[in-house]
This record gives structure tokens, C-alpha cells and sequence, in this order.
């Protein structure tokens, strides 16, 4: 639970507005019931259901207005039901799949002021909405952390999406990837034959995850963040980008040749990852958030940071750091200061409809996110940049975007879908909504209205 706080099963129990059945499920993306329009977990690991402090929920916004909220049946006082969540359609029936992380659960007593061993439970999208299906855990666990960081993708091309699942407390740090077209679960590590990197117990490894299809092949890679890895210097941070199908691996940090920026001690280099296409080319590119980065002058060791952001763009050959950008507030709007955590939270989508994926900062020291343009010709362009304000102390320490959402309650069209922005301040529960708009130069974004606001960390993440 500590290292929760740092870093901030059995049938699950639906309530709530009863659900409409559906015709089938449509292949949407964040579609849980088939009903065409876009759906949002929202998750709560401190929040107190039947009154087991600390247990956990998840709440489900359906697109048509009607909610649910996801509890375990069998829950224990600290569990952090939500610790993490990810979607993706896990079983091909095209609707969408939740994955919860249980970071804090002990699989037997708990220890006082231990790490939990970590399970994750997966709801399974159908007509009727997210059902429990399966509960997943590591042999022989530790103070692993298990699913205390999930991510959902295709990586071996079958039309499924995998699920990935990091320990980021196992040794180290592992990753676990299930699904994969005729293997068995496949636990990866720093000391993995392939990846071939120095391990040691604080190094944080899968504490951030993310895929995308970086080279355009049709499978999606694996970006591994391990925000307190200690290569030259302490606590500096790594991402090692993986091809899961192809056993291959490369380390990335700010040493890298062709990243803008140098390692230095508690950056944090990959404590939060996202991938979009930028520059429209039909490969995903990657923003990597260093929220411990120093630009403010005399500053100590271990505080939270001003904050920068890499991006490095996808290529026939995979992530490139040739033309690799290093964004921070220096060159936007807004004004970097001491403990801004510019880039503790990422997200992207088309805010604008014009096929390029939007990148938003979260920027919760500042109560900010900044908001870069994507555009064909190199991709994000400081032109335009917006700084949102919003309510709540830590606005910005969690971001998601979501397709539809600008026309609530409206099943999403052939047409490209235009995103908006979901913005948190988990600290005060509150979740605000931030309109994405089509056409005109440049990019114009609606005004942030609440979404809905929660107890326990509410907008802790999202699904």
C-alpha cells in the first residue's frame, strides 16, 4: 500500500443503473456492451465499498449514460482493487475487455506495512456489459506488486490483443504477457536471455507499460518503463522497447544517442508511457514522461521534478531517435517550476479529426495539462500548444482520451471519431471532461466540465 501511495479475487459485484441489452459487439474500441459507443472505467483503489477501507472499486461510465461499479465479492481491507486498469479485446468476440489490477492483494495474511503479492481480475465485455472472467496471479508470489501496471495490444498479429501485466516489485521488476497464439503465460525480466540488462531489486521494471505498432507491420511492440533504474547514475530511468513474437529487445534512456536530454539521478525517465501516431503515417510514435527532470535551479535530490517529455517516432526499422524531441514547458505555454511533474501522466488521441493523434501532458503540480498538436509534417508542433486549467489540486495526474465522447449517448459512426479529454484529480475525486473539436487551423478545445467525481482516489487511472 506504501508503494502505492509512492506511486500516487473473486466475482466482482455490478450495481448500479440496470444495463440494455444490445444487438453484438461492433469491434469499437473501449466499447464494453456492443452498443457502438465508448465506455470509461474509472478506477478508485482507496475507495472503502461495503466498508472494507481501502479495498477498491471500479466504476463503469457507459457511452449510453447508465453506470456500474466493480467491486470484489471476497474483498479485504488494502487490496487496491484498480491499481491499474487496461482494455482490450482479449477473448476476439468484438467487444471490449477490462483488465483490473489488485496490486495490494496478499494471497494469504497480509503483512502490516508489506507490499501485497498482486493479483488481476479480467472482465470480459458482452451485450449485457463487463462480466467477471478470470482472476490471474503469479506462482509462488512475493512482494511482488502484481498488476500494479497493465497494458493491452495485438503482439503476435492474430487479431487479438494480449494482455500484459507488470510485477514491478518481483526481483526487480517482470513483465507477463498472456494470450500469445499458442504459448503459455510468458514472464519476461531484465535478466531474460534476449533482454540482457543489469537487474537490480530497486530498479522499478514494469512499473509503466505501453504498445504500439512502432515499425507498421501489424504487431504491436512493447514499451517496458522502469522509472528508477540505475544504469550510470541513480534512479535515472529506462524503456526497454520489446518484440515480443521476435525475442528482441533495446534499452532506451536519455544516455541513448540521439535523445535530447542526460541522465541524471531521480529523473524518472519512463514513469509514464504513451503511443499515437503523430505525424500520421501510420505508425505509432512514443511519448516517454521524465517528471523528475531538473530545470529549476538548486534543485534536491528525490524531488519531484519540473518535468520533460521524449517522443521518439516510429520508422519501417522501429522508434527512432533520429529527429527524437525533448518537450517541456520552457517552450510552451506555461511556465516550468519546482515540482510541476510535467509528464507524470500521458495520453493521446485526434482532438481535432484531422487523423493525427493529439499528445496531453499532465502537469499536476501546475493543476495543468498541455496539450501539443500533431500534424503531418514532424509530427508535434509546439504551434498552438494549449495550457488547461482545471478544478482540483492534482488535475492532471491522471489522463485519458475517449472517441464520442463530444457527442454523449450517440453510437460512433464510420466517420474518423473525433476524441476528447478526460482529465483527474484523484486527491479530490474529481473527473472533468475536456471537448475536442473538429475543423479550423490550429487546434480549439471545448471548456473542462465535470464528468463525475468519486471518494478513495477516484480518477486514479483509467480504462
Amino acid at each position: 500500500m506504501n508503494a502505492l501511495l509512492a506511486a500516487c479475487l473473486a466475482l466482482p459485484l455490478l450495481s448500479g443503473t440496470s444495463h440494455a441489452p444490445a444487438v453484438g459487439c461492433g469491434g469499437h474500441p473501449s466499447d464494453f456492451d456492443g452498443d457502438g459507443r465508448a465506455d470509461l472505467a474509472v478506477a478508485a483503489p482507496y475507495a472503502d465499498p461495503h466498508g472494507r477501507a481501502r479495498a477498491g472499486a471500479v466504476t463503469v461510465l457507459y457511452g449510453s449514460g447508465q453506470k456500474a461499479e466493480l467491486t470484489q465479492r471476497d474483498a479485504e481491507p488494502g487490496d487496491s482493487f484498480g491499481s491499474a486498469l487496461a482494455v482490450g479485446d482479449f477473448d476476439g468476440d468484438g467487444c471490449a475487455d477490462l483488465a483490473v489490477g489488485v496490486s495490494e492483494e496478499f494471497a494469504g495474511a497480509r503483512v502490516p506495512g508489506g507490499d501485497g503479492n498482486g493479483v488481476v481480475q479480467v472482465f470480459h465485455g458482452s451485450p449485457g456489459g463487463l462480466a467477471e472472467r478470470r482472476r490471474l496471479s503469479l506462482d509462488a508470489p512475493s512482494s511482488d506488486r502484481f498488476g500494479a501496471a497493465l497494458a493491452a495490444g495485438d503482439l503476435d498479429g492474430d487479431g487479438r490483443d494480449e494482455l500484459v501485466v507488470g510485477a514491478p516489485n518481483r526481483r526487480g521488476g517482470t513483465v507477463t504477457v498472456y494470450g500469445m497464439k499458442g504459448r503459455k503465460a510468458l514472464q519476461i525480466s531484465q535478466k531474460t536471455r534476449w533482454v540482457r540488462q543489469r537487474a537490480a531489486e530497486t530498479d522499478q521494471w514494469g512499473a509503466a507499460l505501453a504498445t504500439g505498432d512502432f515499425d507498421g507491420d501489424g504487431r504491436d511492440e512493447l514499451a517496458v518503463g522502469a522509472p528508477a533504474d540505475t544504469i550510470a547514475r541513480d534512479g535515472q530511468g529506462s524503456v526497454t522497447v520489446i518484440d515480443v513474437r521476435g525475442r528482441g529487445a533495446r534499452l532506451l534512456t536519455q544516455s541513448t544517442p540521439g535523445i535530447i536530454g542526460a541522465a541524471e539521478k531521480w529523473d524518472g525517465f519512463g514513469a509514464a508511457l504513451a503511443t499515437g501516431d503523430f505525424n500520421g503515417d501510420g505508425r505509432d510514435d512514443l511519448a516517454i514522461g521524465v517528471p523528475g527532470e531538473g530545470l529549476s535551479a538548486n534543485q534536491r535530490a528525490m524531488d519531484y521534478g519540473d518535468g520533460t517529455v521524449d517522443v521518439l517516432y516510429g520508422t519501417r526499422r522501429g522508434l527512432s531517435t533520429y529527429r527524437s524531441e525533448a518537450w517541456s514547458q520552457r517552450a510552451l505555454k506555461g511556465e516550468p517550476r519546482y515540482s510541476d511533474r510535467f509528464g507524470a501522466a500521458l495520453a493521446t488521441g485526434d482532438l481535432n479529426g484531422d487523423g493525427r493523434d493529439e499528445l496531453a501532458i499532465g502537469v499536476p503540480g501546475e493543476k495543468a495539462v498541455q496539450v501539443l498538436t500533431g500534424r503531418g509534417a514532424g509530427g508535434l508542433t509546439r504551434v498552438g500548444n494549449l495550457l488547461i486549467k482545471g478544478r482540483g489540486r492534482d488535475f492532471g495526474a491522471a489522463l485519458a482520451m475517449l472517441p464520442g465522447w463530444n457527442e454523449r449517448y450517440r453510437t460512433l459512426s464510420g466517420r474518423r471519431p473525433l476524441y476528447g479529454l478526460v482529465v483527474a484529480a484523484p486527491d479530490q475525486g474529481l473527473v472533468q471532461f475536456v471537448p475536442g473539436r473538429r475543423g479550423g487551423s490550429g487546434l480549439r478545445l471545448g471548456k473542462a466540465r465535470g464528468l463525475s467525481k468519486g471518494t478513495g482516489l477516484y480518477g486514479y487511472t483509467f480504462g
